[in-house]
C-alpha cells in the first residue's frame, strides 16, 4: 500500500466525518466536528493495521485483517454512552450516539478501500440527520417536554389551582423543583412538563399566570 494511498484514506475519512460532525455541532451536542472526525480517522487507521499486518505475516502465520477492525465496532459503545444522558422522562444523545456508530463504520470503510460505500453512507447519514429530524417532529414525534417555572407565593391554594389548570390541559408532571425566589417571600416552582402538543404553551402560560397569586411564569429557556 502506498504511502499516497493512505494518506487519501486519511484525508477522506476526515471529510466524510467531518460532514456529520459539522451537522451534530450545529445543534450543539456534546459528540460534535472534532469528536466524529477523531474517530473516523482513528478507525480507518486501525483498519489500515490490520490490512498492513495482513500483508506482513501473509503466507507466514494465519492473520484476519477484520479482527482488530471488529474490536472498534464493539469499543465504540462505551464513547457512544458518554453521549447519551438522562434528561427528565426522555432520554438524549441516542442519535449523536448512532451517528459516532456509523462515522466508525465509514472510517473502517475507508481504511479497507471501500470508497462507494462509505461516500454513500456518509450521504445517506446526513440526510436523514438534516432531513428526516423535521419529519420526525412534523409526523411522528407526539410528546413534547418543556420546564415551566412559576413565581407565587405560598399556599396550597395556589398549588392546587396550579394542578388544576395543567389537569385541564391535560399536562403531565415530569419534574418537580421548589426553591425560595430571589425577593426571599414568594417561592419558585420549576416544573418538567410532558405536553401534547406545543400548539397551546402560549395559552397554558397565560392561564397559569392569570392565578391568583402568581407574580411571574415563563418557560425556561433549554
Amino acid at each position: 500500500m502506498s504511502d499516497w494511498t493512505i494518506f487519501f484514506r486519511l484525508v477522506l475519512a476526515a471529510i466524510l466525518s467531518g460532514a456529520i460532525g459539522f451537522e451534530r455541532e450545529f445543534h450543539g451536542r456534546s459528540a460534535g466536528f472534532r469528536t466524529h472526525i477523531l474517530l473516523c480517522i482513528g478507525s480507518t487507521l486501525i483498519m489500515l493495521t490490520s490490512m498492513h499486518m495482513f500483508d506482513i505475516f501473509a503466507g507466514k502465520v494465519l492473520v484476519d485483517p477484520g479482527r482488530i477492525a471488529a474490536g472498534v465496532i464493539t469499543g465504540i459503545g462505551f464513547l457512544g454512552a458518554g453521549t447519551i444522558m438522562h434528561f427528565k422522562s426522555s432520554i438524549r444523545g441516542l442519535t449523536t450516539a448512532a451517528s459516532l456508530w456509523v462515522v466508525a463504520g465509514i472510517g473502517l470503510a475507508v481504511g479497507s478501500g471501500f470508497y462507494f460505500g462509505s461516500i454513500l453512507t456518509t450521504v445517506i447519514t446526513m440526510v436523514v440527520l438534516m432531513l428526516f429530524s423535521r419529519l420526525e417532529h412534523v409526523m411522528i414525534r407526539k410528546d413534547w417536554y418543556r420546564t415551566i417555572i412559576i413565581e407565587t407565593k405560598e399556599g396550597l391554594d395556589q398549588l392546587k389551582s396550579i394542578r388544576g389548570i395543567l389537569e385541564e390541559w391535560h399536562v403531565e408532571i415530569t419534574d418537580f423543583d421548589v426553591d425560595r425566589s430571589e425577593d426571599g417571600v414568594n417561592m419558585k416552582l420549576k416544573l418538567g412538563l410532558k405536553l401534547m402538543s406545543p400548539k397551546y404553551a402560549d395559552k397554558l402560560i397565560a392561564d397559569v399566570g392569570m392565578i391568583e397569586g402568581v407574580k411571574n411564569v415563563k418557560w425556561a429557556i433549554e
